[in-house]
């Protein structure tokens, strides 16, 4: 199976190297544990200072300032993806949320054809981005005490409930093509040729008509993305947010317990090194 490197970078923001690493190994451990076993998709998550030490051949998530309406997963000059996150409180639960859509669709094209949630529109064309449906932060989890984005799997689209079935990780989907509160689902329909999408940033789901967007300008993702601007706010939850709080409370727990593990660790470093120099010295003795 092909391994996908991708590089967690930021770029002129004050974020220290040890949170990016934190978070990094999370999004590592979340990629190859919950993730790629379901998507059949294998990635590799590295931090790094700053983006000249990036190698060749990594996909990088920047975590920028401000990036207004350039958020989300763009390509460069030479047609790779990369990505802007903006900095904020919970800025990991965006970071995770890019990630998995730019290796599962890099290039922001993948569509997929099923039954329209819109009575009458019959069969239409899915853009498959994983964490749009589950997005919002109440359908996080942590891992490693990060915040990190839910997702859904292949079995989302499939066209009957069935039982025993999983469509999303954490389980907060009950059918295929479900929107949960603070997500959305975006599809073409070829009758009309109108993008739309059902939406459920409010008391309930709503259908949007967005029409015939500028296909100009980028991939299908950033053509959605741009016209999509209520998820601009999973990098800035409020602090009374209960999703950040537990987070941000475990993080403070875990801390002292790695605290903990590192300076034992560091007595037995030294003893060994001590048992070692002594066990040198009697055998020159003993050459002597």
């Amino acid at each position: 199976m092909f391994t996908q490197q991708v590089a967690l970078v930021p770029e002129g923001v004050d974020i220290g190297t040890e949170e990016i690493g934190r978070v990094a190994a999370a999004a590592q451990k979340q990629a190859a544990r919950d993730f790629g076993p379901i998507w059949q998709i294998s990635a590799t998550v590295d931090g790094f200072a700053r983006l000249e030490d990036v190698p060749l051949g990594y996909w990088p998530i920047l975590i920028v300032q401000d990036v207004e309406n350039a958020a989300g997963i763009h390509l460069d000059k030479d047609g790779q993806p990369f990505a802007l996150v903006e900095a904020g409180d919970s800025w990991s639960l965006t970071f995770t949320h890019e990630l998995f859509e730019m290796i599962v669709d890099p290039f922001g094209m993948k569509i997929i054809a099923g039954p329209s949630p819109k009575p009458g529109q019959g069969r239409v064309e899915f853009l498959v981005e994983v964490c749009d449906p589950p997005e919002d932060e109440r359908f996080a989890y942590k891992v490693n005490d990060v915040l990190v984005s839910d997702f859904y799997t292949p079995h989302y689209f499939d066209p009957v409930k069935r039982q025993g079935v999983a469509y999303d990780y954490t389980g907060a989907i009950t059918e295929p093509r479900e929107v949960l509160p603070g997500g959305y689902l975006s599809w073409h329909n070829p009758a009309d040729d109108h993008w739309w999408q059902l939406t459920y940033f409010g008391a309930k789901p709503t259908f949007r008509d967005l029409g015939r967007p500028d296909r100009g300008k980028g991939s299908l993702r950033q053509m959605i993305d741009a016209l999509t601007p209520e998820t601009k706010r999973l990098s800035n939850l409020s602090r009374d947010a209960e999703s950040l709080k537990s987070a941000v409370a475990a993080a403070a727990e875990s801390q002292a317990a790695t605290k903990g593990r590192a300076e034992s660790l560091r007595v037995q470093i030294a003893e060994l090194v001590k048992a070692s120099a002594a066990d040198t010295n009697a055998l020159k003795d003993e050459n002597a």
